[in-house]
């Protein structure tokens, strides 16, 4: 006999230390991990919610006027205002990348002296804002640290709204890449070990050439600024390069759930195909999959045109009943095509995936998530039974 399908994601949040939400944009995932972070607080389990770049209606929804980098609690007040018993706690926060990586430099530099040259750099204050892939390990680097705390149970992890929905899985090995590349060991050699300036003399004829032309477009000063900053790196580089191993171990160590989030839109499903393949072959786990926004079919009305037309002309007697049962009609025809491509998406989704993936749907609603009952209800959904 086949084992029976998982019973939801209850499951998960109950058995693991930290679950993360990943996807592509625009599917629900960060309503989905504050749903799961609302879900677990309220059936016990001290939580922190740690979401990405948050929509400000979901700090409304957490009672909160908005989310900051700074951890806040979630009054347990606010359940009981919606009808919801809280018996554990709920903290909520932002990521704020620049700060998570200060602190790893901070962490990792052999000296507070050298940890302070590379954070007032004027380089460096560019790349710990702004280069491509750093929120990516960032949002990894923060999960690693607070996973220490024990002042929560769980930790749910709402990931980076990337392009590329991959990034986070190999940020920690991307970043020591960066760190330990050709390009930055050019800068360590033109170096000046003595004096600890740059100087180009000392590197290769075509180097040299490159350099003094880069030197009339930016100014020697940004050059020594860059060869500073990079001197700095190399400081780091066997912290960084423990640090990321250490990351990258906590997102295949049994502790960690990964819940794959997506739409029925062809094209999200897709992307589902990818990301939850991917998770597999980095041999990080794929513990559930949730289709948001599914439209179920509806039935069609067994009432006859005449009863339906006298029913609008009784309810509306200002409407023409002959339009707006055909209006209707359309309207409900619609409807159930949608519903049948949701089907059809959704089933070839959880084909894929199999059945020792747990499979959750969240229907489409009528209104957006505004409040935490909505958030409950969200909930209610993915920890019932698939």
């Amino acid at each position: 006999m086949s084992a029976p399908p998982p019973a939801g994601l209850g499951e998960v949040l109950r058995t693991h230390r930290v679950v993360v939400t990943v996807g592509s944009g625009g599917v629900g995932k960060t309503t989905t991990a504050a749903a799961l972070a609302v879900q677990a607080a309220a059936s016990g389990r001290r939580v922190l919610c740690l979401t990405i770049d948050p929509a400000k209606r979901l700090a409304n929804s957490l009672g909160l006027d908005a989310m900051t980098t700074e951890e806040q609690v979630v009054d347990p007040a606010l359940f009981a205002a919606n009808g919801l018993e809280c018996k554990g706690h709920l903290s909520a926060m932002m990521l704020d990348s620049k700060k998570t990586f200060d602190d790893l430099v901070r962490d990792t530099a052999s000296s507070p002296d050298k940890a302070q040259r590379i954070l007032d750099n004027r380089i460096y204050h560019y790349v710990s804002s702004g280069l491509a892939g750093v929120q990516e390990y960032m949002a990894m680097e923060k999960l690693y640290a607070v996973r220490e705390d024990d002042r929560f149970d769980l930790i749910v992890l709402d990931t980076p709204p990337t392009s590329n929905a991959l990034d986070f899985l190999d940020a920690p090995e991307r970043m020591v890449e960066a760190i330990d590349s050709p390009a930055m060991r050019w800068f360590i050699e033109a170096m000046d070990s003595s004096g600890g300036r740059f100087s180009m003399g000392i590197l290769g004829k075509g180097a040299g050439i490159v350099m003094k032309g880069l030197s009339k477009l930016t100014g020697a000063g940004f050059l020594e600024q860059v060869a500073e900053f990079v001197g700095g790196l190399n400081d780091l580089f066997g912290g960084f390069r423990s640090r990321a191993a250490a990351v990258s171990g906590v997102l295949r160590s049994p502790e960690v759930a990964f819940v794959v989030v997506t739409s029925p839109a062809p094209m999200a499903i897709r992307e589902a195909f990818f990301f939850s393949d991917r998770l597999r072959e980095l041999g990080m786990r794929r513990d559930g999959v949730v289709v948001n926004g599914v439209h179920y079919l509806l039935s069609e009305p067994s009432a006859k045109e005449e009863t339906l037309r006298a029913a609008v002309a009784e309810a509306l007697p200002e409407v023409d009943p002959d339009s707006a049962v055909d209006r209707m009609s359309r309207a409900l025809e619609d409807e159930r095509l949608r519903a049948v491509a949701d089907r059809i998406e959704s089933d070839r989704l959880r084909a894929r995936v199999g059945k020792e993936t747990t499979f959750v749907e969240v229907p489409a609603f009528e209104e957006d998530v505004h409040d935490l009952r909505a958030l409950a209800r969200v909930a209610s959904h993915l920890v019932a039974a698939a």
